[in-house]
C-alpha cells in the first residue's frame, strides 16, 4: 500500500517525522511511497523533493505557497559531502520579471519562501547509487536580523535590474547570498519579461536561488551551536 501520510497538524508533528527520516536511504523511503527511484538525480531534480514531501505530508505542491502553509514552513533539501559542505545552490522561487510595480520586500515570495524552512541535508555523494543515499538530520531555521537585512538588499537590487528591463545582464556573481540565474529544463521555454526600452521581451524563466557560502554559513552555525 502506497504511503499517504495526513498533513502534520504541529511544528512539532513536522518536525519529529523529519527526525524520523534521518538515516534511512532512499530506497527503503522510495518503496514505502510507492516511487520508482531513478537511476541519476542529473535528471530527476525534483525527485527527492517529492519523495521527502510525502513522507512528510506537504500540501503546496507547485504553488507560490510554503510547502506546509498550515504551519508557516517551508521545506528545502540541502544535498552535502560526508564533511557538511553544501554541493548545490537552493532554489528559493521564481523571480517575477514583469508586474513589478509596487513590489516589496515584505510582501515577496522569497521572504515568505525564507521565514521558516525546515532543512533536510541528504547525501550528496555521486559515487555511490541514489538507492543508497540517505537522509541527513533535519533542523529549523529562520534568518537572523542581519541575514534578513542583505537578503533584503540582494533582492532590491536584482528586482531593479529586472524593473529596470535589465534582466538579461543580471548574472550569477550578483548578490552577496541570493542569486538570480536562469530556471528552466532548457532553452526553448521562454517567458515575458521587460526589456531595456521597457517592451516586453521573450527570456528565459528565472529563478532565485541561495548561494553555496550562505547556505554553508546556516550549516555552520546550527551544528556548532548544536555541540
Amino acid at each position: 500500500m502506497q504511503l499517504e501520510p495526513r498533513r502534520p497538524q504541529t511544528i512539532d508533528e513536522l518536525y519529529d517525522r523529519a527526525l524520523a527520516l534521518a538515516g534511512r536511504s532512499f530506497a527503503e523511503l522510495a518503496r514505502a511511497a510507492g516511487l520508482a527511484i531513478p537511476d541519476d538525480l542529473r535528471h530527476a531534480k525534483g525527485w527527492v523533493g517529492q519523495l521527502l514531501e510525502t513522507h512528510l505530508g506537504a500540501t503546496a505542491g507547485s504553488k507560490p505557497l510554503q510547502d506546509f502553509p498550515e504551519l508557516g514552513v517551508e521545506l528545502k533539501t540541502l544535498p552535502v559531502t560526508p564533511e557538511g559542505e553544501p554541493l548545490e545552490t537552493t532554489f528559493v522561487c521564481s523571480a517575477p520579471l514583469t508586474h513589478t510595480t509596487g513590489v516589496d520586500w515584505l510582501s515577496s515570495n522569497v521572504r515568505n519562501k525564507l521565514r521558516c524552512v525546515l532543512w533536510l541535508p541528504i547525501d550528496g555523494r555521486r559515487d555511490i547509487g541514489v538507492a543508497e543515499r540517505v537522509v541527513g538530520t533535519a533542523f529549523f531555521w529562520r534568518p537572523s536580523t542581519a541575514q534578513e537585512q542583505q537578503l533584503r538588499a540582494d533582492w532590491e537590487e536584482h528586482m531593479d535590474r529586472i524593473a529596470l528591463g535589465q534582466v538579461e545582464a543580471i548574472t550569477a556573481r550578483q548578490g552577496e547570498w541570493l542569486q538570480v540565474r536562469p530556471k528552466a529544463a532548457d532553452g526553448n521555454a521562454l517567458t515575458d519579461a521587460v526589456g531595456p526600452d521597457g517592451r516586453i521581451i521573450r527570456v528565459r524563466p528565472r529563478g532565485f536561488y541561495l548561494k553555496k557560502r550562505f547556505t554553508r554559513q546556516i550549516l555552520q552555525e546550527t551544528f556548532t551551536n548544536a555541540c
